[in-house]
C-alpha cells in the first residue's frame, strides 16, 4: 500500500511549480524551499510506511500550501519587538531598557559602515576602543578612568581575577548573592581564582568582623549592593565611608558592586537605597562595578570605574580581551552618556527615566481612553481601567513598588491564559501580566505611540487569528 502512494507522491519540482510555493521562493529563497520540500516529503513518506490503514494523500496544491505554512513558521524570527504591557520596567525576560533614539542613531551609523574602534584618527596610530566612553564615564561618576565589558558579571569576574588571583576577598556573608541565570558570588569568586573570606552573620556584619579578617593574604574588601533582595528587621551592614577608612589604613582596595547603576538619584521616583555611582567615587571607592542596562538606560555592559591604576590592570588581564564589547554597545554607550549631561533631557531622552516619570494621571487617562475600544473587541468580555502596583525589576530591583494604571481584560469565551498566549504570539506580540483571572495591560511600561497598536492587537483577536 505505502509503495504505491508512494508512487504518487508529487516530485520536489511539482512542488515548487504550484502556486503556493512558487510565490514562497521570492519571499525567502529558492535553496530554503527546496530544502524544506524534501524534508516535508521525507516526513510524508515516514508517516505513510507507519500508517496502519489506507490513507489518502492530499493533492499538490494542499501539500504546497502545508509545505508554505511551515515554512512561515520556522522562518519566524525568535528575536522580535515586544509590546511590554508586564509594568516590569527592567524585565529582564525582554532585553531590560529600550534604548534613546540617540543611541539607536548612534549604534546605525557606526554599524552600517567602518568605524574608528582601535584607530585614532588624528595620530593614525592604534588606540583603545574604551576611549571612546571613558571621559563620558569619568564625566558623570568623577572617576579617574573606566572599562566596559559585555556584563557586570562580567566585569565582577576580571576584577577578582586581575586584583586577586590567589588571595582573599573579604565579604559579607548577607551579601553573597545570587542572582537569575544561576549566577552566585561565591561560584563567581572561585571561577575567577579569588578566595572568598566571608564574614559576619547573614543579618548582621560589623566593621570589626572585616578588621579580624584581614592577613597576609588579604587582597581586597568587597561590598555588594544587595539588588534583588532586603534583608530587614534585626541588621546591621556596614557603610562604604566606613569600609574605605579601614581599606586605607590597610592599603587595601575597596570594590563596590553596586550592581543597577544609578547615574541620577532615584529617590525622586521614590525609590530609597539605591546608590548613586558618582557617591560611591566620592566616598572613596576604588573600583565601582555597574550594569548599563539597568538604572542607566544604556545597552547591556558592565562598567568599571575608579583608581586607574586599577582600571589599567584590568584593561591588562588576559580576560580582558573575551570579555570586551563591540563598537555598537560603545556607541550606544556614549549616546547615553551624553544625554545624561542636561538631566532635564535625560529625563525625557532616555526611556527609562521617561517612563518612570510619566504622571500617574497621564496614565489614568490613557487606561480610560484604551479600555472602551478594546472592549468593543467580541472576543473581550470586559475591560477595565483601574489603578495598581507594579515593579522597577523582576529579578532585579523586584522591591521597589511603582504606582501604575491598567486595562484589565476578561476574555469572552477563551481562558485568560490562551487570551494571554494569543497576544504574546501576535503581531505585535504584546506581553502582559495574568491576574485574579484578567489579563493586565499595564500602561507604565507601553509608550503612548504603541496604543493605537496595543488596540489593534487585541480587536485582532476577533478574527480568529493575530496579527
Amino acid at each position: 500500500m505505502a509503495t504505491n502512494l508512494f508512487r504518487n507522491l508529487p516530485s520536489v519540482n511539482e512542488l515548487l511549480e504550484s502556486p503556493p510555493l512558487k510565490g514562497m521562493v521570492a519571499k525567502v529563497s529558492h535553496h530554503v524551499v527546496v530544502t524544506r520540500v524534501r524534508s516535508f516529503l521525507d516526513d510524508l513518506r515516514s508517516e505513510l510506511q507507519s500508517a496502519a490503514a489506507e490513507v489518502k494523500l492530499p493533492d499538490v496544491r494542499e501539500l504546497a500550501e502545508r509545505i508554505a505554512a511551515r515554512i512561515m513558521e520556522t522562518d519566524k524570527p525568535l528575536l522580535r519587538p515586544v509590546i511590554n504591557a508586564t509594568g516590569v520596567l527592567l524585565h529582564t525576560g525582554l532585553g531590560r531598557a529600550p534604548l534613546a533614539e540617540a543611541a539607536l542613531g548612534e549604534m546605525a551609523a557606526v554599524a552600517q559602515d567602518y568605524a574608528s574602534v582601535e584607530l585614532d584618527l588624528v595620530s593614525g596610530h592604534r588606540s583603545q576602543r574604551v576611549l571612546a566612553v571613558e571621559g563620558l564615564l569619568s564625566e558623570a561618576t568623577g572617576a579617574e578612568a573606566a572599562a566596559v565589558f559585555n556584563n557586570n558579571a562580567a566585569a565582577t569576574m576580571l576584577s577578582l581575577a586581575a586584583l586577586a588571583t590567589g588571595r582573599e576577598v573579604i565579604v559579607s556573608r548577607g551579601q553573597l548573592i545570587e542572582i537569575g541565570g544561576s549566577y552566585r558570588l561565591p561560584e563567581v569568586m572561585t571561577v575567577s581564582g579569588a578566595v572568598l573570606r566571608e564574614v559576619g552573620t547573614t543579618n548582621k556584619t560589623r566593621l570589626e568582623d572585616y578588621e579580624q579578617a584581614i592577613g597576609d593574604r588579604t587582597a581586597a574588601l568587597l561590598l555588594v549592593h544587595p539588588s534583588n533582595y532586603v534583608v530587614s528587621g534585626f541588621v546591621k551592614s556596614v557603610p562604604l565611608a566606613d569600609l574605605v577608612r579601614l581599606g586605607r589604613a590597610k592599603g587595601l582596595p575597596v570594590i563596590h558592586d553596586v550592581g543597577s547603576g544609578a547615574l541620577i538619584d532615584f529617590a525622586r521616583f521614590g525609590f530609597s537605597d539605591e546608590p548613586v555611582v558618582s557617591e560611591s567615587v566620592k566616598q572613596g571607592a576604588d573600583l565601582v562595578l555597574f550594569s548599563g542596562d539597568k538604572l542607566l538606560g544604556g545597552p547591556q555592559c558592565g562598567i568599571a570605574v575608579g583608581k586607574r591604576s586599577l582600571v589599567e590592570q584590568l584593561l591588562r588581564h588576559p580576560l580582558a580581551r573575551a570579555l570586551r564589547v563591540d563598537k555598537l554597545t560603545l556607541a550606544a554607550l556614549a549616546a547615553t552618556l551624553r544625554l545624561y549631561r542636561d538631566p532635564e533631557q535625560a529625563m525625557q531622552a532616555v526611556p527609562l527615566l521617561h517612563l518612570l516619570s510619566t504622571p500617574l494621571e497621564n496614565l489614568r487617562l490613557r487606561a480610560q481612553r484604551l479600555a472602551p475600544q478594546m472592549a468593543d473587541c467580541r472576543a473581550i468580555a470586559s475591560a477595565d481601567p483601574l489603578e495598581d502596583i507594579t515593579y522597577l525589576g523582576g529579578g532585579s530591583l523586584p522591591t521597589q513598588k511603582l504606582a501604575t494604571w491598567c486595562v484589565a481584560l476578561t476574555p469572552a469565551e477563551m481562558s485568560v491564559d490562551r487570551l494571554a498566549t494569543r497576544l504574546r504570539t501576535g503581531r505585535p506580540a504584546v506581553v502582559g501580566r495574568v491576574h485574579e483571572n484578567r489579563l493586565y495591560l499595564d500602561l507604565r511600561t507601553v509608550f503612548p505611540r504603541q496604543d493605537l497598536d496595543l488596540v489593534a492587537a487585541v480587536r485582532a483577536l476577533a478574527d480568529g487569528e493575530a496579527l
